[in-house]
């Protein structure tokens, strides 16, 4: 037997002969937390473009030098046609739509636009736009439709102050006037042209900002360098591209796109199947189509719904997470841009037309997500065509349905459509009166049936609605009694007793004096048989 009363060191080795239970290696190596890695999701500041620059140079009516258009090419800027306006009327009117179309993405911003301007005044409108924008963001759009390409040297075209030359303005001296955060877009032939002049002219002012404080004998307290590196472009085609000139596209396809996309995504898609699924679909019918983007319970609205989810997806998988948070989430109207421009880059790739931005985003055109759009824009066509179809054409079938009203078969089914005719309006109840119909449906009050009774007092009801001539005929045949006969049937629905109760009091007996006599009498005579029934009964008691 051991012996536990020793001291503290026997006692240690006396340890040793104790069983010990679970001693596993598990139970006995060193517990560590697992190392996870915390992903920064917060956004570390939001921003806002607060200010838009609008610069078209388009000079209606004048083709600029360098470009061959085809007869016949795109005209529509802004979906206005330039060439149905006089010129200043014409250019005042797409600067007027264009800021229209932007302010749907950012309504809260400042706008201010130049038309075909002159080098001042394009200096003028930016350093007034970024003094009052302070450090928020700034959108320069420059349109050069009317203008020759961007140059090799950094340069786009505007005008002197007699529009009898192109004058060049050198993008180098846009970025100081802009300065930073800035986005920029570049509607123009050529325009990957500018966004390599831009981001070299960046590097040159960081390298002449470095040099000004190296060289400065005080220590510089300056304001800080605009980081204009980081500034946002979105440009039209690359800088050998020329935009397409496709009658059927509108002028400014990239701007289309960018601020009008459920529209122009609409557009082409009528283009692109107008001979497959959906023959009848026009290109006038995309203008008929009833809504607004911004409400959702509208068709366009749905669709533009639609598009942001599908996008932002498109996104959201093939972007890094820092580009999306920063592209997709920090500012409102950069997100709504980059959304359509991934539009932009799917139609115009179609043109042979590369949509350039910077910060460039990886090819989206093909991602399979678009196949949910073109689904969701299809059925949204069926269900609109199905359910707003021109209702005021003649059916060519009527006539059958009259004469399917004689079977006894197929008369309850024919009764269904007649009335689903008549219920489209007054229109097609006159139509339906002029083709006949007048003594089928009379005829039929005669009938017993009660699967018929609904559909017969719904159109009644329609006819007496349109004309109230038809009460003599009600009241010399007595056909008016059917109506009230389905008033006192219990298992009628009120909704049709209602409509009984129309056709009776307000239609027969409205201004018809023989009318109310009948119906009077008919009363008269119901309650009093039923009076006289009473009295028999309680003297029999």
């Amino acid at each position: 037997m051991l012996d536990f009363s020793c001291g503290e060191e026997a006692c240690d080795l006396l340890d040793w002969y104790i069983p010990v239970a679970f001693n596993h290696k598990r139970h006995i190596e060193i517990i560590e937390g697992s190392n996870s890695d915390t992903q920064k999701w917060r956004m570390k500041e939001r921003m806002k473009t607060v200010s838009v620059a609008l610069v078209l140079c388009l000079n209606v009516g004048v083709d600029p030098p360098d470009v061959v258009k085809t007869q016949p090419c795109a005209r529509l800027e802004c979906w206005i046609d330039p060439m149905s306006l006089v010129p200043q009327k014409a250019l005042d009117s797409i600067a007027g739509a264009l800021q229209k179309q932007y302010e749907k993405w950012q309504p809260r911003a400042r706008y201010k636009y130049s038309l075909d301007p002159t080098v001042d005044e394009v200096k003028r409108l930016c350093t007034s736009l970024r003094r009052n924008a302070k450090d928020e963001r700034v959108l320069f759009h420059y349109n050069g439709h009317g203008v020759p390409k961007p140059t090799a040297n950094g340069e786009i075209w505007v005008f002197n102050k007699t529009y009898t030359q192109y004058i060049p303005l050198s993008i180098y001296d846009l970025q100081q006037w802009m300065g930073a955060p800035s986005i920029y877009v570049y509607d123009c032939s050529c325009a990957g042209l500018i966004v390599e002049s831009f981001k070299n002219f960046a590097i040159q002012h960081e390298r002449e900002f470095d040099l000004l404080v190296n060289n400065s004998k005080t220590p510089y307290d300056g304001p800080p360098m605009p980081s204009y590196g980081s500034c946002i472009q979105l440009a039209a085609c690359e800088a050998t591209q020329i935009l397409p000139m496709n009658p059927d596209l509108p002028a400014d396809l990239f701007t289309s796109c960018l601020t009008t996309p459920v529209i122009i995504a609409l557009k082409w898609f009528v283009l692109q199947n107008n001979k497959k699924l959906l023959p009848g679909i026009t290109m006038d019918l995309i203008d008929q189509i009833p809504g607004q983007v911004s409400d959702r319970r509208t068709m366009l609205g749905e669709l533009n719904w639609i598009f942001t989810a599908i996008t932002d997806t498109i996104a959201w998988n093939v972007l890094p997470k820092e580009t999306f948070q920063h592209l997709f989430r920090q500012d409102l109207l950069v997100a709504s841009l980059f959304r359509n421009f991934l539009l932009a880059e799917r139609i115009m790739r179609f043109y042979n037309c590369t949509p350039v931005s910077s910060p460039s985003l990886p090819s989206t055109y093909h991602h399979h997500m678009w196949q949910a759009w073109d689904l969701a824009v299809d059925t949204s066509f069926q269900v609109w065509l199905s359910l707003s179809q021109d209702s005021s054409s003649v059916p060519e079938q009527l006539p059958i349905v009259l004469q399917v009203l004689l079977s006894q078969v197929h008369r309850l089914r024919a009764l269904e459509l007649l009335g689903r005719f008549l219920d489209l309006g007054p229109w097609a109840v006159n139509l339906a009166l002029s083709v006949g119909i007048f003594p089928y449906v009379l005829k039929l009050l005669q009938s017993s049936a009660r699967e018929l009774r609904p559909l017969l007092v719904f159109i009644w009801a329609k006819v007496l609605a349109v004309d109230c001539t038809c009460q003599s005929d009600l009241i010399r045949d007595g056909s008016f009694k059917y109506f009230l006969a389905v008033l006192g049937e219990s298992f009628m629905p009120a909704e049709h007793r209602t409509m009984a109760a129309f056709s009776c009091v307000s239609c027969i007996v409205n201004g018809y004096r023989l009318g109310q006599v009948k119906i009077s009498f008919f009363f008269f005579n119901v309650f009093f048989l039923s009076s006289l029934r009473v009295l028999v009964l309680t003297a029999c008691l």
